[in-house]
């Protein structure tokens, strides 16, 4: 840790430094070749987006870094190495998606470029709540590089091959990131995984932490679903939808909850994660004229399918299937992905939207197919590479522990945080949190 971190992220700093000043111009630049003169009304179109750059960011950095932060001994991690994905995920997201996008060609910077950019980092984001606690910020950089490289590729196939609809990337982005972090941490399982972790709990203050990132990320999410709209008309429709699913979806996941808990109490674990799985779940269709009652069944079958995957299905991930899913990304972002997708096939065999044909129907479907194939095969390989070449995983006594990282303070690491906070609902261990989200 001490000499191959600081080495590899200078290493990979100095390569975005090289590739940004041989590849990358400002967009205005590039106004100024064609037309001689800077187009004013276009650069006020970019600032227009800014608002939404703006409400994508803070998800990006708040909204994911404190919903991870649950973990009582590994909050410093959470938010911190959430910031490090960040930066570097924002500077290679922004070269690898130009490069593909302009055929190898001088990339110009715009506002949409940023946003973009910010989306395949929520991918890598994603995929870090899988593996959470149990892989080191060295395996995290290098994890970032080839995500977003796999990512990059997937998504150029599914919008400019097959022209599907995925303005709120549920498939591109929540289902690849949430299947490829579940592949990455099957390859690096380790045995000690199936015994119980105390530091893997939550205290009282620790899921109010999360609860700060759920509820950024829950204002935010129709402008993360309606940021690249083309169109006012599809920005109006996808801010409707998210909205509506959204809402749907919090009182169906505060119901399940209530009704697979113990005695009928709440589980914060679902109220944190389940509550999003509508904004997840509406994303693919969110631009189409799916109704707002349509988007209100949407949040409700994904806030019922989240609860339902928290309570019954992480637990066998880890038994039978040797995947241990931190904070349970499968059921905030895989299912309801998946459920997206589906969505969207639906919607268009009930002419929802303008292009509803048998070819736009086969290609949501292959989309949808390209998503997860992509991100299973790129995690496993991503997983081996981790494993073998990139050794540095920490042991297990050192899961789920900020101090093998970080300075911790010695009247930190000496406190019982037990003591005062422990509820009898995180007595146990829990499939938490996002997007990790």
């Amino acid at each position: 840790m001490k000499l191959s971190f600081p080495l590899v992220a200078i290493g990979l700093e100095v390569s975005m430094i090289v590739l940004f000043g041989f590849f990358v111009k400002y967009e205005t630049e590039q106004n100024v070749q064609q037309q001689y003169s800077t187009n004013a009304t276009k650069v006020d179109k970019f600032l227009e987006l800014h608002p939404l750059f703006q409400d994508v960011h803070v998800m990006i950095l708040v909204g994911f870094g404190f919903l991870m932060t649950f973990l009582k001994k590994y909050g410093f991690s959470s938010v911190g190495i959430n910031l490090l994905i960040a930066a570097l995920g924002l500077q290679w997201g922004t070269f690898i998606q130009g490069i593909l996008h302009n055929k190898g060609q001088t990339i110009y910077i715009g506002i949409k470029n940023i946003i973009n950019a910010d989306f395949s980092t929520a991918t890598v984001l994603i995929s870090f709540g899988a593996v959470l606690g149990k892989i080191s910020p060295v395996q995290m950089l290098i994890m970032t590089i080839l995500e977003i490289a796999v990512f990059a590729g997937n998504e150029y196939v599914v919008g400019e091959i097959f022209q599907a609809s995925d303005i709120g990337a549920s498939m591109t982005i929540h289902a690849f990131g949430a299947y490829f972090g579940l592949a990455v941490a099957g390859v690096l399982y380790q045995s000690g995984l199936r015994r119980q972790n105390e530091k893997e709990e939550s205290v009282y203050h620790s899921d109010l932490f999360a609860m700060i990132g759920t509820l950024f990320l829950w204002i935010f999410w129709p402008s993360f679903n309606s940021a690249i709209a083309e169109t006012t008309e599809q920005q109006y429709l996808a801010i409707v939808n998210t909205y509506f699913s959204l809402v749907a979806c919090v009182l169906t996941a505060y119901a399940f909850s209530s009704l697979v808990g113990k005695r009928g109490k709440l589980d914060m674990v679902h109220i944190q994660n389940a509550t999003l799985a509508g904004g997840v779940a509406v994303g693919t269709c969110a631009d189409m004229k799916i109704h707002p009652y349509g988007a209100m069944i949407i949040g409700s079958i994904a806030g019922t399918v989240s609860v339902l995957g928290f309570k019954f299905l992480t637990p066998c991930l880890t038994d039978k299937l040797r995947i241990h899913d931190t904070c349970g990304v499968h059921n905030l972002h895989g299912l309801p992905g998946v459920i997206g997708g589906l969505a969207s096939i639906v919607a268009i065999v009930l002419g929802a939207s303008k292009a509803s044909t048998r070819t736009t129907m086969l290609m949501q479907a292959a989309a949808l197919g390209s998503s997860l194939g992509t991100a299973i095969v790129g995690g496993l390989i991503t997983g081996l590479i981790l494993r073998f070449i990139v050794c540095v995983q920490p042991s297990t006594e050192f899961f789920f522990d900020d101090s093998a990282y970080w300075e911790v303070r010695r009247s930190v690491l000496a406190k019982n945080v037990n003591d005062d906070y422990t509820s009898e609902s995180s007595a146990h261990p829990k499939p938490k949190c996002l997007f990790a989200s």
